[in-house]
């Protein structure tokens, strides 16, 4: 096999508190992580020159990404010299708090695993996953998982979301560095895993217990999100936060038809996926 191309998926974060910080410099949080359908695709050819290729201008500004990073961290632990000529498709908003860097970094490094037969195991791949970001790992597996300390102790949930989800992005770049230093920890009323134990959604328990720590330093700097929110609200939504440090916000729907009027509504100014797990033409 010398060519394969594969999805890199976004993911989004049904609560995120920031519950102290390290004496490393680091936070520790916790969070629940859910996969999305809305994915980035990325194409790995063998070649005899190096070539990172992308449609995203943004990405194509940065000349040492997570994807280089990824691959030197393989050539490095398996003595192996990579070459490849590799085209990403962008979809999932930059600094849009869904993880699409994170993701294809993770993807590269079980993608060229394979593709280079380099033999390394899942817990080899965790360890690199780790120097890459906190939230790398998880996309080794990306599967709905609570996690804590840094994002790196995940802990497979039997859940799944049964509605819409709608995500709104307004095109904003949300440093996650700089939101990291505004953020003062607090510990949560309730654990979001205690939240989730029983495998079911309950919206009133959402919207009681259920935050995002870094809400109101986002949105303070950035009010359009608190708008976007709100308006999810107006539009039918169940439930809405921004996932991450942003700058995606999303509303969970009960019903099909208010979630595709919503994405319409929003769609005009803004970036929009309709995570829809109904069969096409389905109505709830």
């Amino acid at each position: 096999m010398d060519k394969i191309t594969v999805e890199s998926p976004a993911k989004f974060n049904m609560g995120l508190n920031v519950v102290r910080k390290r004496d490393d410099g680091c936070h520790d949080l916790e969070t629940i992580l859910f996969p999305l359908m809305l994915s980035d695709k990325i194409t790995f050819c063998k070649s005899d020159k190096f070539l990172l290729r992308t449609d995203s201008i943004l990405l194509n500004k940065l000349r040492d990404n997570l994807i280089h990073k990824a691959i030197r961290l393989l050539e490095k632990q398996s003595n192996k010299k990579i070459i490849l000529n590799i085209l990403v498709e962008k979809v999932i908003p930059i600094g849009g708090g869904l993880g699409g860097g994170s993701s294809n970094a993770a993807t590269t490094l079980k993608t060229v695993n394979k593709l280079f037969e380099l033999g390394l195991s899942y817990q080899e791949l965790s360890r690199l996953a780790l120097e890459l970001g906190s939230d790398v790992p998880y996309f080794l597996n990306p599967v709905p998982s609570y996690a804590e300390s840094r994002g790196e102790l995940l802990y497979p949930l039997n859940i799944e979301i049964p509605y819409p989800i709608l995500l709104v992005n307004p095109r904003i770049k949300i440093d996650t560095i700089w939101a990291f230093k505004k953020i003062k920890p607090t510990f949560p009323i309730k654990n979001l895993r205690d939240i989730l134990q029983a495998g079911l959604i309950d919206f009133d328990d959402l919207k009681k217990y259920v935050k995002n720590d870094f809400e109101a330093v986002v949105f303070g700097e950035f009010p359009q999100l608190k708008f976007i929110k709100q308006e999810l609200y107006n539009q039918g939504a169940k439930f809405s936060l921004m996932s991450g440090t942003g700058s995606t916000v999303y509303g969970i729907f009960s019903n099909l038809q208010k979630a595709l009027w919503a994405e319409e509504y929003f769609k005009q100014n803004n970036f929009t996926f309709l995570n829809n797990p109904f069969t096409k033409g389905s109505i709830t």
